[in-house]
């Protein structure tokens, strides 16, 4: 009986700690489990150390602004021209547009397939570009292929040959893509928002497309004229990121563009459009549409602006991530839409701001009011929390700009079309941390209000206008598709 007891008190002995385990074990085990009613602590923001910015020039005078990047056997590089979609003549609407596509039609001695051909041949990218107020051509290409790219990047570059079959599918493809714009009301309500803020004779309000009159009016000789007008080495910079030295690229670059001749080029300027001075909504009718587009905004600000890093932040709280308080509150708490956002356009001239979203077609009222909701509750000072979140944010990102030769190179070219300065990179992120909550509300009151705004729809007219008159937000205009593209183009 003693040895049964003996036995018993080591069988409690081994479940009471068998027990203790398990209770420090589960103990461990839920220490472990992350709270996921809120969001996770964001981390000190990375440092960000980049290589010098290079200033070099080619004998022509031509600038080259080099970063190296030696870890990938990489290089990418870009022609930049000061000639956007902003130097389009007055009925000419899309012609820079049209022009740089059609560089890569043909080149040099090489027609469209040729040109083709030889650049998969090397597995290179080469292709060309226009935004508002530059236009260009970039290359990708692996270093041992950097030789045998380059006449084919310079030929682009400077040797476009615009043949005339080529002209007539880009037209077609063109006028094809007008004509699918009828039936798709993201395009609808982009056309007509900028033409209403800025109105339709203003560089940024008539677009960078093309209408089917100007598209149908093209012809080789406007094409060569835009390139030979603005393609020119006193109107040029080059951009150069990669596993390349000075000593290493300059000599090739030279050998293509050193003897290519400058010309006189003249910088086009515009007035700045005037501000939106009321609220109207603008009703563009899409009978049946399951979903109504919705664009609120105004003009915003210039890239230039002092008020540059506030803005980042307050349109990040506003509705520049997934957890903006836009976002939140049209998708999440009430859903609405999938995703609803806001954005300041910035450049040379003050451009757009906006909020947007696509939703429920039986809710549109309901989601205009909660815009209104957010565009005014902005105005007040933000919770400390929110405002280190979203500084965090935009911290914790930037260097994600900066992990590709192509995404160096679209920063420098951000850095040489603005005039910034060199040291711009390296204190972005101080600056985006310097930014108060008193910054915010200021730049929020100064370039948001509610009361003047331009507010575009593109819905089924017959479900939403009564809901939307009663929302008594200004006057309706009522408009149809047409009335904002014209009549669908006809493509043979």
């Amino acid at each position: 009986m003693k040895k049964l007891k003996v036995k018993s008190k080591k069988i409690n002995l081994s479940l009471i700690v068998g027990f203790t385990l398990v209770i420090l074990f589960g103990s461990f085990v839920l220490a472990q489990i992350p709270d996921r009613s809120k969001p996770p602590e964001l981390g000190p923001p990375p440092s960000l150390k980049l290589p010098p910015i290079q200033h070099l020039k080619l004998s022509n005078g031509i600038p080259v602004t080099l970063m190296e990047k030696r870890q990938v056997p990489l290089v990418q590089i870009e022609l930049l021209v000061k000639a956007g979609s902003v130097n389009d003549p007055k009925g000419k609407i899309g012609l820079a547009s049209l022009a740089t596509a059609m560089m890569e039609e043909g080149a040099g001695s090489r027609n469209s397939l040729e040109l083709a051909d030889a650049i998969d041949f090397l597995g290179v990218s080469i292709s060309a570009f226009s935004s508002w107020h530059t236009a260009g051509v970039t290359m990708f290409t692996p270093l041992s292929k950097l030789d045998e790219a380059l006449p084919l990047f310079g030929d682009v570059a400077l040797k476009p040959t615009f043949p005339a079959e080529e002209l007539e599918r880009n037209r077609k493809e063109r006028l094809t893509t007008l004509m699918q714009w009828h039936d798709e009301p993201r395009a609808i309500a982009s056309v007509q928002f900028g033409r209403t803020i800025f109105g339709g004779d203003h560089p940024y309000g008539r677009g960078n497309m093309g209408n089917e009159k100007s598209i149908r009016s093209f012809k080789v000789e406007d094409l060569k004229k835009y390139h030979q007008t603005y393609f020119r080495s006193n109107n040029a910079q080059l951009i150069v990121t990669g596993d390349v030295t000075a000593s290493e690229i300059v000599p090739k670059l030279e050998a293509i563009f050193g003897k290519w001749e400058s010309g006189n080029v003249e910088q086009i300027t515009f007035p700045k459009a005037e501000q939106v001075n009321e609220r109207k909504i603008y009703l563009i009718d899409k009978p049946g549409a399951p979903q109504s587009e919705i664009r609120i905004g105004r003009i915003g600000a210039e890239r230039m602006t002092e008020d540059f890093y506030a803005l980042r932040v307050m349109n990040t709280i506003l509705g520049g991530s997934f957890t903006s308080r836009l976002n939140n509150n049209l998708r999440e708490q009430h859903g609405y839409t999938y995703g609803a956002s806001s954005n300041f356009d910035m450049r040379v001239y003050p451009g757009p701001f906006l909020a947007g979203s696509a939703v429920h077609t039986q809710k549109t009222d309901s989601a205009v009011i909660e815009f209104f909701k957010e565009l005014k509750r902005i105005a007040e000072l933000i919770p400390d929390e929110e405002l280190n979140r979203a500084k965090n944010y935009i911290a914790l990102r930037y260097p994600e700009n900066f992990q590709t030769v192509g995404q160096i190179a679209n920063q420098l070219a951000e850095i040489i079309s603005y005039g910034l300065p060199d040291d711009y990179f390296n204190n972005y992120t101080k600056n985006i941390l310097s930014i108060t909550k008193e910054d915010v509300q200021r730049v929020a009151k100064k370039y948001i209000n509610p009361e003047k705004v331009a507010i575009v729809i593109v819905g089924d007219r017959k479900t939403i206008e009564k809901p939307l008159e009663a929302l008594k937000l200004g006057k309706i205009v009522n408009l149809t598709i047409q009335d904002v593209l014209g009549k669908p183009p006809k493509v043979e």
